[in-house]
């Protein structure tokens, strides 16, 4: 089949939707599809460059483009959604954050009100056009419910490069890569450390936004021996680092799905994650593949106390959470069957 895939490109940011994007299109390529990726350019401000790119979307007609008949159109992002194909399967990642559940979050303003009312207004013309609609995660699909009254069905696919990651012998260490922002919430874990009397380390990975106030916090608290930012690191020393943790720390706030859980699990690590934070916690069972802690620095240090004291404990944790990865079917060949089926 001739099948176009729509995502978004926003130049030099880099992360997990772009793996995604990638992981899809040679899954597609895979089963012998002839696969061609449009990439909107995307900026989140100003509004009316997104009011703009929605209109451009939504006025974009795929069935026959250029006299070439497409026979499937799968999109991935908004705005890119909103293209027209008879049969259009769209696979959300996430919908525009910033007016769904991150939007008493922000200083309220006229501007962003408007663009709030503009984009619910256009989720709910376009998206019931769609020949079906899946979601990432179940997270995904409960706020499509929440906001627009749709329905989606929770598809998962693999993390990259999942055959790469392994376990190795436990060091003393949490491990938590993440890029460093606000929303990822690793000023939890270097504040646990604080209050961690074990001796333990803490290694973070990534870089991002928030890079420069974490030093700054883990100087505060006199924690330049105990917690470590690596930066930017290889998709080789990130497998080894997973590899030789006690457990693995990764309690985002409503995350919308999270490769590291799933690197975790396959590299037979504990998580340890918190109530609120969405799409983990459709992998962290408590007390079967991690542990489900209050968002706090208290909660989190008494998990990782836990863990030090009871390392059997955490092993059996890790162990059972590659066996609940290896039991889910999370391949790129059951997404491709999914998102390609006739009825």
């Amino acid at each position: 089949m001739k099948i176009l895939v729509t995502a978004n490109l926003v130049p030099f940011m880099t992360g997990g939707a772009d793996e995604h994007i990638r992981g899809l299109c040679r899954g597609l390529v895979a089963h012998g599809h002839d696969v061609e990726l449009l990439r909107f350019p995307f900026r989140f401000s100003p509004e009316k460059d997104i009011k703009a790119l929605m209109d451009h979307c939504e006025g974009q007609d795929f069935n026959v483009p250029n006299g070439v008949a497409v026979d499937r159109v799968i999109s991935l992002q908004f705005p890119g959604y909103g293209v027209r194909h008879d049969r259009h399967t769209v696979w959300i990642m996430h919908q525009h954050r910033a007016v769904y559940e991150l939007y008493d979050q922000q200083p309220e303003s006229r501007e962003l009100s408007r663009l709030r009312e503009l984009i619910v207004d256009y989720d709910n013309r376009v998206l019931p056009r769609a020949w079906r609609i899946f979601a990432n995660s179940r997270r995904v699909a409960e706020r499509l419910k929440q906001y627009n009254g749709l329905k989606a069905t929770s598809l998962y696919h693999p993390p990259p490069g999942a055959e790469n990651f392994y376990s190795s012998e436990s060091w003393n260490y949490i491990f938590c890569p993440s890029r460093l922002e606000s929303l990822k919430r690793q000023e939890l874990l270097i504040r646990a450390a604080a209050l961690v009397k074990a001796p333990l380390r803490f290694v973070l990975a990534g870089d991002g936004g928030q890079m420069d106030h974490y030093q700054r916090l883990i100087n505060e608290l006199d924690l330049a021996g105990k917690v470590s930012m690596l930066g930017r690191i290889s998709d080789a020393e990130k497998q080894s680092w997973y590899a030789h943790s006690l457990a693995v720390f990764f309690g985002p706030e409503d995350e919308d799905y999270g490769y590291v859980t799933l690197e975790a699990m396959l590299s037979a690590r504990p998580v340890i994650t918190c109530t609120d934070s969405g799409g983990t916690l459709e992998f962290v069972q408590h007390g079967l593949t991690g542990v489900v802690v209050e968002p706090s620095p208290e909660a989190v240090a008494q998990a990782i106390e836990e863990f030090h004291a009871d390392r059997r404990c955490a092993a059996t944790l890790g162990q059972q959470g590659l066996e609940a990865w290896h039991g889910a079917n999370i391949t790129w060949e059951n997404v491709v069957e999914r998102l390609l089926e006739e009825s």
